[in-house]
């Protein structure tokens, strides 16, 4: 299965870097197919088939503006599944829907239609006052900007979810020792925020995600604001906790954080069209793959119109007021 996994990518990117019609049109189909395979055994239910952790289905996201003058579809019959215990990664372009997506599937947006389901339960259905429970419970998130109280020790920091969820303080602690200890930051545990350095602030928001011991990790470019050494050391504990059994699902324009994963989705003008599985590969061998596949996504940005720029401008900019 790996195997036409990889003859999928490979007839993507080289048909489409060739521009023989041809053949393209041919790769474009198989990575269709093999999409569509995948996601089918998400969708189908009865015997032999295991429900997914999170599943999307034909979600679309349109933003109307003010008087309804204006409407702009920003995510476009997107669907994929999760695995329990998988690492992925999505990355596209600047606008292409990343954002919204990762929004909806964190609770803070709805879909205009379709389902995002987590182990079953559909995320529209749970009702208003519920649904920040549902997310210290469910859900752990990671920023590129960390969302670290100043006013708050880094033990605080990590402690609040616990605290909002009227956690007893020895089962706090019973957390927090072996976690702090893996993300090396329990000598640091009682400074504040600013006393610290980029990375530690980081692997302390890093902690306070798992210390819930969530469903999911959602990050946001979690790499972004860190240096060269301290990216590297988080994709490392990342890996590490993976492979532990925890899920991740990560927003990245970064090529290298996007190598640590062991699947990327590609998302253009909304939908999801190309995926690549890394398998046993080395992280070097998916590095060179995802590159492959951002120069179809440049090449075929470049050539498009001046109304796909203005549109992809409009959804970015919707997309940073929506946050």
């Amino acid at each position: 299965m790996l195997a036409r996994y990889m003859a999928a990518h490979f007839f993507f990117v080289y048909n489409h870097l060739c521009k023989r019609k041809s053949y393209s049109t041919y790769g474009s189909l198989v990575s269709k197919r093999q999409t569509a395979a995948v996601q089918s055994k998400a969708v189908k239910k009865g015997v032999g088939y295991n429900m997914a952790l999170l599943e999307v289905r034909n979600v679309k996201k349109v933003y109307t503006a003010k008087l309804g003058a204006v409407k702009v579809q920003a995510l476009s019959d997107v669907n994929f599944s999760v695995e329990e215990g998988e690492y992925v990664a999505i990355m596209g372009e600047s606008g292409s829907g990343k954002t919204t997506l990762l929004n909806i599937l964190a609770s803070l947006d709805k879909a205009t239609s379709g389902q995002v389901l987590l182990r079953g339960k559909d995320l529209s259905e749970i009702r208003h006052r519920d649904i920040c429970a549902f997310r210290r419970e469910h859900l752990g998130f990671v920023f590129q900007d960390f969302n670290l109280l100043d006013t708050l020790t880094l033990k605080d920091n990590i402690y609040l979810p616990l605290v909002l969820a009227g956690v007893d303080h020895r089962e706090m602690e019973r957390r927090l020792q072996p976690l702090a200890a893996k993300l090396s930051i329990a000598e640091i545990l009682e400074k504040y925020p600013y006393e610290v350095s980029g990375g530690q602030r980081q692997r302390a928001a890093v902690c306070r995600a798992l210390i819930t011991e969530p469903d999911i990790i959602l990050a946001d470019e979690p790499t972004g604001a860190l240096d060269s050494r301290a990216a590297g050391k988080l994709l490392g504990l990342f890996g590490e906790v993976n492979r532990e059994g925890q899920t991740i699902l990560m927003v990245t324009h970064s090529v290298q954080a996007a190598s640590h994963a062991g699947r990327v989705l590609f998302i253009k003008d909304g939908c999801v069209f190309h995926q690549i599985y890394k398998g046993g590969q080395s992280n070097e061998a998916m590095y060179r793959m995802i590159s492959d596949a951002l120069t179809v996504l440049q090449t075929e940005a470049a050539a498009g119109n001046t109304a796909d720029a203005d549109l992809q401008t409009t959804v970015q900019t919707i997309e940073r007021r929506a946050v």
